[in-house]
């Protein structure tokens, strides 16, 4: 017997665990299965990467494969809230082989793709629905679903829902629910506006945690450069160059501004995409599965992937532009040292962003090491003595403490020395 047998997990639903390699849970499936599978509402914190799916996903099919019958037209009997249409594709991909040869049916409803079929789908029911908050809200107006008879509820990623706009669509949902319900919640970081989410949603929950909120992965290692913003499309390209055959993620602010850095990245050679809210979901679709089978080697996005972007294979995050909201920052490098894997985080740092970079440094309870380059303050006062962080190496003179010889030019911060001509494209 397995610990998800010991758990309490339906015999099938273990085995087809193990036909998908899975046979020992992780730390917050181990917290959070037993409450969940006694009926309790459940308050789940953990960063992303840890197994958060099967923690709410495997108690509710074991719920569900107690009911009988079919459910009634246009009902739903248990729904998925996530913030992204990736995360909720890769939800519904999740639980999918698991209810192979059962009577369960998973579907999905999210924006950027028709409608009609949407509607069609759920003419007769659904066991599982996983959704978008504002297309199941589109849905719920066209009284194309009702909610009425849902007996089982769960928000992943809440903070990154509060962080979309979806607080309304939210308060919205919750009045359509009934007050007999099982609601498991799940987040990275517990701001203050979450409480009251929590409050409405939940009854008596039991809370598991099995990482601070705010904690990175153990596995990122983390380095930030002090650069000039018109500088940082030529450290990117010089850094990207070191690991052309290793997936990279690149984070911006803005969809125009990540469009035109693909452009740059791929007139200097690299096989690159991006993504962001403007694109159209087989476009996003397409980008990333283009990613995934390493076709694509750079994927450029803004904080629309931050979150349930699940490819164990990304080894490095760059944060080109620091997030306004600091969570999003743990979020974004949160992509990689997936499934037990080592992965590496890089941080552009502009005068502009000291802000942004002090934000995440005191949510995180660290000081980020200092690649290259020395904090915009230092550099103001000449009388400031540079910070060693026990940060990666130094480039072109710029940190460290060892200064400059007489009669020398001392380089600009951030300034980098080219040691021999850049690699072509693999």
């Amino acid at each position: 017997m397995n610990l998800f047998q010991e758990m309490g997990l339906p015999g099938p639903l273990v085995k087809k665990l193990a036909d998908e390699g899975i046979t020992d849970p992780t730390p917050i499936q181990t917290h959070a299965i037993p409450h969940a599978l006694d009926g309790h509402d459940v308050l789940g914190l953990a960063q992303t990467g840890t197994g958060k799916t099967a923690a709410f996903g495997l108690p509710l099919l074991a719920k569900l494969m107690e009911l009988r019958g079919k459910p009634d037209p246009k009902t739903v009997r248990s729904l998925i809230l996530a913030p992204t249409r990736e995360l909720a594709g890769q939800i519904r991909d999740a639980l999918i082989p698991l209810v192979a040869g059962t009577p369960i049916k998973v579907g999905i409803v999210v924006g950027g793709v028709g409608i009609s079929p949407q509607i069609k789908r759920l003419e007769r029911g659904i066991d599982v629905l996983v959704a978008t908050p504002g297309r199941l809200l589109d849905l719920l107006d066209r009284r194309a679903l009702r909610l009425d008879q849902t007996r089982f509820l769960v928000l992943d990623e809440a903070d990154q829902m509060l962080d979309l706009g979806f607080i309304h669509a939210l308060r919205k949902i919750a009045g359509l629910l009934p007050d007999e319900r099982q609601t498991m919640l799940f987040s990275a970081t517990m701001p203050k506006q979450m409480e009251e989410i929590a409050a409405s949603y939940l009854t008596h929950p039991k809370r598991v945690q099995v990482s601070p909120p705010g904690k990175a992965a153990d596995k990122v290692t983390q380095e930030v450069h002090f650069i000039a913003k018109a500088e940082k499309p030529e450290l990117l390209i010089e850094l990207l160059d070191k690991h052309r055959d290793e997936l990279a993620l690149v984070f911006g602010r803005t969809k125009h501004g990540s469009d035109k850095l693909a452009k740059r990245l791929e007139a200097a050679g690299f096989a690159v995409a991006a993504i962001h809210g403007n694109k159209s979901q087989g476009q996003r679709d397409r980008a990333l599965k283009a990613f995934r089978a390493g076709e694509v080697r750079v994927l450029v996005a803004t904080d629309v992937a931050a979150r349930g972007l699940d490819i164990p294979d990304v080894k490095h995050v760059y944060n080109y532009e620091l997030p306004n909201v600091p969570e999003n920052y743990i979020h974004r490098i949160g992509r990689t040292a997936r499934a037990g894997r080592d992965g590496c985080a890089v941080a552009f740092c502009a005068p502009d962003e000291m802000g942004e970079l002090k934000d995440i440094q005191k949510v995180m309870g660290i000081a980020i090491p200092v690649a290259s380059g020395r904090p915009w303050e230092q550099l103001a006062d000449p009388n400031a003595k540079p910070k060693n962080r026990g940060g990666g190496r130094r480039r072109g003179g710029s940190g460290g403490g060892g200064g400059h010889k007489p009669g020398t030019t001392q380089p600009k911060p951030g300034r980098r020395r080219r040691k021999g001509p850049r690699s072509k494209a693999a």
